[in-house]
């Protein structure tokens, strides 16, 4: 397949893509080489090759959840930059 000019312009503007005038001899053989490359691919013979689903072959080795409490409260309330004895103080954000 060749890519003309009028082509490269319908391309561009569904890319919403500007080409300046110097640039559009360099894009045309830019896209004709990789249209000639993608019709090199299509000769080759794929019957009975499987498709690709997954680059590697791993697994996720899932684990359960499990809540645990690693912090007591005063250690919680030791950070925070306003507390009271039982709670984080925030700044009220709705009126």
């Amino acid at each position: 397949m060749k890519i003309d000019q009028e082509s490269l312009k319908k391309i561009a503007n569904l890319a919403r893509l500007e080409i300046k005038p110097g640039e559009e001899e360099a894009l045309l053989k830019s896209m004709d080489s990789v249209l000639t490359w993608m019709d090199q691919l299509n000769e080759i013979d794929t019957e009975g090759v499987e498709p690709l689903t997954h680059i590697m072959d791993e697994v996720n080795n899932w684990r359960e959840d499990q809540g645990s409490n690693t912090l007591s409260r005063t250690e919680a309330l030791g950070n925070a930059p306003s507390k009271n004895d039982t709670y984080i103080m925030v700044p009220k954000v709705i009126e």
